[in-house]
């Protein structure tokens, strides 16, 4: 049997797929325009006015040929997936550990300690203090500059933390009866039932490092073989050209007429991968971030 549908409820459904809808538009349009620019002819490109729903006068992608020449991109590239996979590896293990260790009501003090650094949430020393110690350390002009300083975060800890509390103790009992150490506990018994929580901020690191740019301005002021995929998106959209004397002079005068065409390839090329991957994991998302987030 069929559940009727009030007239005040029918209303409000439709209205709410209508801004859903709106909204996705305004998400989707600007990506769309980026994808059609950097597939359009050059000349009608700086002719036209407004969004573009179809490539402008016809296809042309010598933006990404060039795009494809362009060895410092794909270098950063490199360093990014790198970055990304270090950064993801040490949180992985830093985040777990913290969340079982703050997450056990065994630990003494353990709310005077997650008072301790939750208080950074709030208070820290700001960015010339970490610049300042990044220094001290030895780590400028380093790739772990890239890796170690925001590999462990407050946030994150405590979304682990609060996860790990919502699973059962006769579970950890139970393993502890059949001689499961600490570490067996957490990796066997308690990390599977909060993959979800795991997943999320494991996107969270992911996407938070390949959108990074500013910690490479910061602590790679010499060393620009070691610099992120944004690090270079950003030099390529300020300077409106890149770096192609090691080519022919043949791209090198393609380089300069498809310049605005470029900047929207380059923008494309650093989004695409992201963009493919979010979809994967995005089931864990409202799951891990509630799991995370409310005690139950």
């Amino acid at each position: 049997m069929k559940k009727k549908i009030s007239p005040a409820r029918l209303v409000f459904l439709i209205f709410d797929v209508l801004i859903m809808l709106f909204v996705a538009f305004m998400c989707f349009v600007p990506v769309w325009h980026l994808i059609m620019s950097s597939m359009s002819d050059p000349t009608a490109l700086n002719a036209h006015r407004g969004f573009l729903f179809l490539p402008a006068k016809n296809i042309d992608l010598t933006a990404y040929k060039i795009i494809m020449k362009y060895k410092k991109l794909w270098s950063a590239y490199r360093n990014t997936i790198l970055y990304i996979l270090s950064t993801c590896g040490l949180t992985a293990v830093l985040t777990t550990l913290s969340g079982y260790i703050f997450s056990r009501k065994r630990f003494y003090f353990r709310n005077a300690f997650m008072m301790l650094i939750s208080f950074t949430m709030l208070f820290n020393g700001g960015m010339i203090p970490t610049y300042m110690v990044i220094r001290r350390v030895g780590l400028l002009d380093s790739p772990l500059s890239m890796v170690i300083p925001g590999a462990l975060t407050v946030f994150n800890i405590i979304i682990m933390r609060t996860s790990m509390e919502n699973v059962p103790s006769e579970l950890e009992d139970a393993a502890r009866i059949d001689g499961a150490s600490d570490l067996k506990v957490l990796f066997v018994v308690i990390l599977p039932l909060c993959k979800a929580t795991f997943t999320v901020i494991m996107l969270f690191t992911a996407v938070y490092k390949w959108n990074d740019y500013f910690s490479g301005l910061l602590y790679l002021p010499t060393k620009s073989e070691y610099y992120p995929l944004q690090m270079v998106l950003r030099q390529i959209l300020i300077t409106a050209k890149i770096d192609l004397t090691s080519t022919s002079n043949d791209v090198q005068n393609a380089a300069s007429l498809y310049a605005k065409e470029i900047e929207y390839a380059c923008i494309v090329v650093s989004t695409l991968p992201i963009l493919c991957l979010y979809p994967f994991v995005q089931k864990y998302f409202v799951t891990g971030m509630t799991l995370g987030a409310v005690k139950s």
